[in-house]
């Protein structure tokens, strides 16, 4: 159906997808914008004083679900906080991210290094899904 390099490409054109964590024996999706995907990772981000990041930080699995023309992407794995005050200045000023600047710009640089969290993927399993196949075998591939 899709190669790993394909499942790349596609969630890179379809941005916005869903993240599942768990809190204690809760569930819990939001909708997150992803920031870059390639062979080696995918990277996002979010606040510290949210929710999901005190999730993560308590359980680091989660799952990452994209829609791409009618597939369904699920990319689950264990995912890495990168404390990387470069890589947080360069998302942060980044034209997509213009939605940072109010925050980013109500608080020193330092706060903002210390409350601005990202996260990649590097390895994990990706399962794809379509209606067309929903009662086939499901196809998994590794990230």
């Amino acid at each position: 159906m899709m190669t790993k390099n394909e499942v790349i490409e596609a969630i890179n054109k379809n941005p916005v997808f869903y993240l599942a964590t768990v809190e204690e024996d809760q569930p819990r999706v939001r909708g997150m914008l992803l920031y870059s995907a390639d062979e080696n990772e995918i990277v996002f981000h979010t606040a510290k004083m949210r929710d999901v990041y005190k999730q993560l930080m308590k359980n680091d699995r989660a799952e990452l679900c994209f829609n791409a023309d009618g597939v369904q992407i699920r990319i689950s794995g264990k995912l890495e906080l990168i404390e990387d005050n470069a890589l947080k200045d360069e998302i942060a000023n980044h034209p997509t991210r213009k939605f940072l600047d109010k925050w980013r710009n109500s608080i020193t640089v330092e706060e903002f290094h210390q409350q601005f969290a990202v996260f990649r993927l590097t390895k994990g399993n990706i399962t794809l899904w379509t209606m067309e196949r929903n009662i086939e075998p499901k196809i998994e591939l590794e990230f």
